[in-house]
């Protein structure tokens, strides 16, 4: 269990000054789905290593692939939120990026039937003063990263795995 009173950040890429991690520990992330063909193929691998993760899902994605998110759930994962549509939040303007961090975490709670984890990663890692302190009044955790596995910069499974087990 991680207190999120007052919107505490976690992740050394922009948080240092709290971590709940004992050494050796590890938190597996998974951010963007739910999509058909990742999602399930994750789920799997980590079924295969009784491994849980921490979900960020993109509302829009959820409202498309309702059944995958309840897979993620119905298998004891964390879910949290990664807003809307993906949008850089920090090129919205304020009422606009509050929309898309609701809209996310109302999708998450509507599809899963209750309330996710009250964690939250920012699209890009970019975030504002004022959306830092929006979450902190609504108790919500921003997630950062210790490391990235920048999949999204090859589709190459091993050149992902290369990448992570380098920089672990």
């Amino acid at each position: 269990a991680i207190d999120t009173a007052g919107g505490p950040g976690f992740g050394a890429e922009q948080f240092k000054a709290y971590d709940f991690l004992e050494p050796g520990e590890g938190v597996l992330t998974f951010d963007d789905g739910p999509w058909h063909g990742h999602t399930p193929a994750v789920l799997a691998a980590l079924a295969s290593q009784c491994v849980k993760a921490t979900f960020f899902p993109i509302g829009k994605h959820v409202g498309w692939h309702p059944e995958i998110l309840k897979q993620v759930v119905a298998r004891g994962h964390t879910v949290g939120s990664h807003s809307w549509s993906h949008a850089n939040l920090a090129k919205k303007s304020l009422a606009e990026a509050k929309d898309e961090i609701e809209n996310g975490i109302s999708a998450v709670a509507i599809t899963a039937g209750r309330p996710q984890a009250p964690f939250f990663r920012f699209p890009g890692l970019s975030q504002t003063p004022e959306l830092t302190a929006y979450l902190a009044e609504r108790n919500i955790g921003i997630f950062s990263t210790d490391l990235d596995s920048f999949d999204f910069r090859t589709r190459k499974p091993d050149k992902v795995i290369e990448t992570v087990m380098t920089k672990l």
